[in-house]
C-alpha cells in the first residue's frame, strides 16, 4: 500500500478546523489568515479525493468522511509530538537504552554504586547489563553490541577504546581454611610455590592473569595450574573444596564461602586495576553521563572495595 504525502501543516490545520468548526477561529488559533487556511484544507480534501467539511453560512460541519479521518489525524498528530519528545530525550541522553558489559566480580564492588549514581541522574535511561568477563568486553565495544564495559586490567593496546580507572585493588591469597598458612595474617607469594592453583582461563581476562602470574614469577616460581574456572566465584569454592590456592583482587573477598580464607599479600604494593571502557569519540550522550556517574558514585581506593581480610565471616570460616 502507497503511503500518502500528508504535509503536516494540512493535517493540523484540518483538527484545528474540525475543532473550531469556524474559519475565523481557527486562523486565529493557528495564527495565519483565512485564504492560507482554506487553501490547506482544499489540498487535503484534494488528497483524500473527498470534501471534509460542508461549508455552511454560519460555520462549517464535517462531512462522513471527514468524522472518519479525524480520530485518525488526531493519533498521528500525537504520535509525532511523542515521537519527537522521546527522540530529543534519547538524543540529549535523558532516555534511551545504555548496554553495560561487566565482569561478575566488581557487582560485588564498583557496579552497585556506579549504577545508583546512574540512575539517580537518568531515571528514564534503560540499562541493559551484560555479564561477561574482561576479553569478550572488549570485542563487544568493537562490534557495537554494547556501548561501555567495566572490567579488570584494561590492555594497552587498542586505539580504538578509552579506559579509565575507577579504583586500584590489592591482591590477596585464597587459601582451603584449613591451610597452614591461613593461620597467618599475610602471606608471601613464595609460601605458594608448591601449591596447585586454581586460575580463571587466560583467554577471558589475559592482562589479569598475566598479572597474576607475574606476581609469582616475580617471587621466583612458576605456579602450577591444577584447575580453571570462569567466575571468582566458582575459584573460591574450588579452593574451599582443596583443589588448590589462588591469588585474586581484594574485592573477591565479598564472597563468603564456606571454608575459605582470604590474607593478605605481602609486600602489598601490586595493585590490579579497574576501569571503565568505552568506544574513542563515541557520541552517546549516554555513555558520557556513565562517565560523570562513574566520577560520582565509586571510591577512590580499594579500601571501600573489599571486606576484612582477617577474622570474621569474610575470612571464610564457618558462618553462624
Amino acid at each position: 500500500m502507497e503511503r500518502p504525502e500528508l504535509p503536516l501543516p494540512q493535517l493540523h490545520a484540518f483538527v484545528v478546523l474540525a475543532e473550531e468548526l469556524h474559519f475565523g477561529h481557527a486562523a486565529a488559533r493557528l495564527g495565519i489568515a483565512q485564504p492560507p487556511l482554506s487553501q490547506q484544507i482544499r489540498r487535503l480534501e484534494e488528497k483524500v479525493g473527498h470534501p471534509l467539511f460542508r461549508r455552511d453560512p454560519g460555520g462549517v460541519a464535517l462531512t462522513p468522511a471527514g468524522r472518519e479521518l479525524l480520530p485518525a489525524a488526531r493519533r498521528a498528530l500525537t504520535g509525532l509530538a511523542d515521537a519527537l519528545a522521546a527522540a530529543r530525550a534519547v538524543g540529549s541522553g535523558e532516555a534511551g537504552r545504555l548496554r553495560i558489559g561487566f565482569s561478575a566480580s566488581l557487582a560485588l564492588t564498583v557496579l552497585p554504586g556506579l549504577l545508583n549514581a546512574f540512575r539517580r541522574q537518568h531515571p528514564a535511561v534503560r540499562l541493559d547489563l551484560r555479564e561477561m568477563t574482561s576479553a569478550p568486553q572488549i570485542a563487544a565495544l568493537h562490534d557495537r553490541s554494547i556501548d561501555a564495559g567495566l572490567l579488570r586490567e584494561p590492555p594497552a593496546d587498542e586505539p580504538e577504546l578509552r579506559f579509565r580507572t575507577l579504583l586500584t585493588e590489592p591482591f590477596v591469597a585464597v587459601l582451603p581454611a584449613d591451610h597452614p598458612l591461613a593461620g597467618r595474617r599475610t602471606v608471601r607469594p613464595a609460601q605458594l610455590a608448591d601449591e596447585p592453583f586454581v586460575l580463571l582461563p587466560r583467554e577471558d581476562g589475559p592482562q589479569l592473569y598475566d598479572r597474576i602470574t607475574g606476581l609469582c614469577t616475580g617471587a621466583g616460581f612458576t605456579p602450577r595450574i591444577g584447575q580453571h574456572a570462569v567466575e571468582w566465584q566458582t575459584v573460591c569454592a574450588l579452593v574451599g573444596a582443596g583443589l588448590g590456592v589462588s591469588l585474586a583482587p581484594a574485592g573477591i573477598r565479598r564472597i563468603r564461602l564456606r571454608g575459605v580464607a582470604f590474607r593478605r599479600i605481602e609486600p602489598g604494593t601490586a595493585r590490579t586495576r579497574v576501569a571503565v571502557a568505552w568506544r574513542a569519540g563515541d557520541p552517546d550522550p549516554l555513555v558520557r553521563h556513565l562517565l560523570a556517574a562513574a566520577g560520582e558514585g565509586l571510591p577512590g581506593d580499594a579500601a571501600a572495595a573489599g571486606g576484612p581480610a582477617d577474622g570474621g565471616p569474610a575470612d571464610g570460616r564457618p558462618a553462624d
